[in-house]
């Protein structure tokens, strides 16, 4: 009995083990990109006639993000066009044209990584149809490296545009024409090629074109412009670096803001005079002020009643006429706000932030205490009409209270403050890491050393005019941290940015490579050589 029983079992094991090899795995995954078969008519047409282009694969594809990733060289209109099929798998990719094209001109259509295979989505890159309507395919290229003027690296699918100069070029033709020639660069490119040209002379352009239209939009778009005319064939490497302008200044709207607040738009610098064509009594007041997020300025009032006000704007020589007619808002009122709250590190400065303009301040309503209750000393501060900076020498491991007396601030519509306090404390030494740099070889100052978080905002800001060996960087949070210079070349106390139709390019800018891990209780020390 026990043998059978045994024996039995064995079986058992053995069934077990004979089903496990026969159990399917699914095999290896897919990942070939489709092939192309063939291409009807043939890849380098010359002389092409037809209204239909066909291209086959091996399998079934489908078309992801095609209106990101195609680019069209010369650029065509998307109403010239049908690309197909594209919300469905095909074996075929078929273009379709609605409308003549040019005469003696090579086409190319870039469908970058839009191309997949149906099943695991693995894409034919870079795929490329090439014709001529004319009698050869045009054979010269120009290469080109994009970088960004401020950012460590530029953004992806910046565009790089060749026009033509003959006897109609102009310097305003990137804002009204499309360019002959045009490529992309890829996501993690920033080399770019642009082939099957013709020998010429050309204007050279790097542009991330947010609107995709082919035109330049300064509002909106960055660029760089080679400022000589380029004669092809040519087999340099051409170097760009993408800036955004400073708009060129414009009136915005106006709008009722506060029932006592008309906001008035603009773009550009906010250098504006502000006139108010209308009697007013003695009780009348005013004042004006700008938005700390939006461009804006607030024209604030009281002492009048009146259905509508007559405003002129003026800028320079630019002056812009408002016949505002009121309508019902909310009253501004009165409310505090402190900056920063919870921690304060060693080498912040508390501040404090109202809604409405103040008018009024009296410190001695004012009380700052540390942690046993002991009264400290303080100085204000004011920046601006609705910011006061509260001045005091801060300790580690401290805890602080600050406290507003009813009246210690009276706003523009004299209403005085309601009691408002708050807390904060700081931070031990130990909690901080501190960075030295030397800076060598650097071209000349004033210039602003930026300490930058990963996402390249600027956590903290050194301005130098005078030549130092040493630049310091104090109680820094523990993180990872890039350097940047920035030049001031013209000495104006801030970094300016180029222009394209002044021909201005922007400030030189320097980034140390490495990314910094700046840690608690550690003196990190780097030097910078400025190439």
């Amino acid at each position: 009995m026990l043998k059978k029983r045994f024996a039995i079992l064995l079986l058992c094991v053995l069934f077990v083990q004979c089903a496990r090899r026969g159990s399917p795995t699914g095999g290896p995954k897919d990942e070939t990109p489709p092939v192309m078969l063939r291409a009807d008519p043939p890849q380098k047409t010359v002389s092409f006639k037809k209204d239909r282009v066909r291209i086959y694969f091996d399998e079934y594809i489908k078309l992801k993000k095609l209106n990101e990733q195609l680019v069209i060289s010369p650029p065509m209109e998307q109403s010239t066009y049908i690309i197909s099929p594209q919300s469905m798998a095909a074996k075929y990719l078929q273009i379709e044209f609605l409308d003549s094209l040019a005469p003696n001109t090579t086409y190319s259509f870039n469908f970058g990584e839009s191309i997949e295979d149906n099943n695991e989505g693995n894409p034919f890159s870079f795929f490329s149809y090439v014709f001529s309507t004319g009698e050869a395919i045009d054979s010269l290229s120009l290469r080109a490296s994009v970088s960004d003027a401020l950012a460590r690296t530029p953004e992806s699918f910046i565009s790089l545009m060749l026009y033509p100069v003959d006897s109609t070029f102009s310097d305003s033709i990137i804002f009204k024409e499309k360019p002959l020639y045009y490529a992309n660069t890829l996501d993690s490119l920033t080399e770019v090629t642009l082939p099957n040209l013709k020998a010429g002379k050309y204007l050279l352009v790097a542009q991330k074109d947010a609107a995709k239209n082919y035109l330049y939009n300064p509002s909106v778009d960055k660029i760089d412009v080679i400022q000589d005319v380029i004669t092809l064939p040519n087999d340099s490497l051409f170097q760009l670096s993408l800036f955004k302008e400073t708009p060129a200044f414009s009136f915005g709207k106006a709008y009722q803001a506060g029932k006592q607040r008309i906001g008035f738009g603009f773009t550009g610098s906010d250098a504006i005079e502000i006139e108010l064509h209308e009697t007013v009594s003695d009780s009348f007041a005013s004042i004006i002020t700008r938005d700390s997020e939006k461009d804006t300025l607030y024209y604030w009032f009281k002492g009048i009643a009146a259905d509508s006000l007559r405003f002129t704007l003026r800028h320079d020589t630019l002056e812009q006429f408002y016949d505002y007619r009121m309508r019902k808002a909310e009253p501004d009122s009165l409310k505090i706000s402190f900056t920063p709250t919870g921690i304060l590190h060693l080498t912040d400065t508390l501040k404090l932030i109202t809604n409405t303009p103040i008018q009024k301040i009296v410190q001695d309503s004012m009380r700052l205490r540390a942690k046993d209750s002991t009264l400290l000393p303080f100085r204000i501060s004011q920046n601006g009409k609705h910011e006061l900076q509260l001045i005091f020498d801060l300790f580690p491991k401290e805890k602080y209270h600050f406290e507003l007396l009813p009246g210690a601030i009276t706003d523009f519509f004299e209403t005085p403050n309601d009691s408002v306090s708050i807390s904060l404390s700081t931070k031990s030494r130990i909690d901080y890491g501190n960075l030295s740099l030397r800076l060598g070889n650097a071209p000349s100052l004033p210039l602003f050393i930026d300490l930058l978080n990963e996402n390249e905002d600027i956590v903290r800001s050194i301005y130098s005019s005078e030549p130092r060996g040493l630049y310091r960087f104090a109680y820094i949070l523990p993180n990872k941290y890039y350097i940047r210079v920035r030049i001031d070349e013209n000495k104006n106390g801030k970094w300016d940015t180029g222009n394209y139709l002044s021909k201005q390019k922007p400030e030189a800018v320097y980034h140390f490579a490495p990314l910094l891990d700046v840690r608690a209780n550690w003196e990190l020390q780097e030097q910078f050589i400025l190439e």
